[in-house]
């Protein structure tokens, strides 16, 4: 038998086009008030119900211009279910303790197998259904699910992930696992920054003022507030990652295959031979 090795679904152009579409009104959900007339008032807690429905029906675009474009069945999405249920169910595990969520881990490796069309979805929905499983449910949920779908596309986004094994795939992960874990604090912390009332001069938010102004108190903020929470979160999934990011890379492969992530069955031939044909 041939070696073949798992490779993430490729995005097509409908599924591009969707993942364009929910980034660009989760850019301009999450930074607004940044460019916002001090005059406007700040609703980022009004604006949330409106982004939770704008997400899920363009979640579900996403799934279905992934599928329409790869051919995938439905035991692909079954997966998406499974590990958004085992990364729920991780969170808990760490939340609430100096940053330590195992959950990030797992979302890099899935990002990586499952490319970053599904790799957004499931990060979105992890997030939902960990937000449902500890009563987090708020106005921070929509934001938190669009920073953790980032989060996984990005791993779906690192280059040669049909080529690249072992040890050097491993560190390319576990570098990229710390990085975007603060990538993830710092975009929460934007969101969270701009409401929070009765902050120090020095870091608060000030309406109106010039972006680079802004900028830097924002900056401060983040040393002030969350450094260690996102150290913290950085660290473990560096961690895990490097312990055992490959024998899940294995499991994670492995189950793709089976489930049809990378061959797909057509009828070939006058006699409607079934040939497997690739993504």
């Amino acid at each position: 038998m041939s070696d073949r090795r798992s490779r993430p679904v490729r995005l097509g152009p409908r599924a591009i086009a969707a993942l364009l579409l929910v980034s660009a009104i989760g850019v301009v959900s999450i930074g607004w008030p940044l460019l916002a007339d001090a005059d406007s008032g700040l609703a980022h807690s009004q604006d949330a119900p409106w982004l939770f429905a704008a997400l899920l029906p363009l979640l579900v675009g996403v799934v279905v211009a992934t599928i329409a474009d790869s051919g995938l069945d439905a035991k692909a999405v079954a997966m998406l279910g499974v590990l958004a249920a085992v990364g729920a169910a991780l969170r808990p595990l760490g939340a609430g303790t100096a940053g330590l969520e195992p959950m990030f881990f797992l979302m890099v490796l899935s990002g990586r197998v499952l490319g970053p069309g599904f790799g957004f979805v499931l990060g979105s929905v992890t997030m939902f259904a960990s937000a449902l499983l500890t009563g987090g449910v708020g106005p921070w949920m929509p934001f938190q699910m669009l920073s953790m779908g980032w989060f996984t596309m990005g791993a779906g986004l690192l280059p040669a992930p049909d080529r690249l094994r072992g040890r050097a795939e491993l560190l390319m992960l576990a570098a990229y696992g710390g990085a975007a874990a603060f990538a993830y604090g710092t975009v929460m912390n934007l969101y969270g920054w701009t409401i929070v009332p009765g902050l120090g001069s020095g870091i608060s938010f000030h309406p109106g003022d010039p972006l680079p102004e802004n900028l830097v108190r924002f900056f401060a903020y983040c040393l002030a507030t969350s450094l260690g929470w996102d150290l913290g979160r950085a660290v473990l999934t560096t961690t895990l990652t490097l312990a055992i990011g490959s024998t899940l890379l294995k499991a994670l492969r492995r189950a793709t295959r089976r489930a049809s992530f990378e061959a797909q069955v057509t009828f070939d031939g006058p006699e409607g031979v079934k040939a497997p044909t690739g993504p």
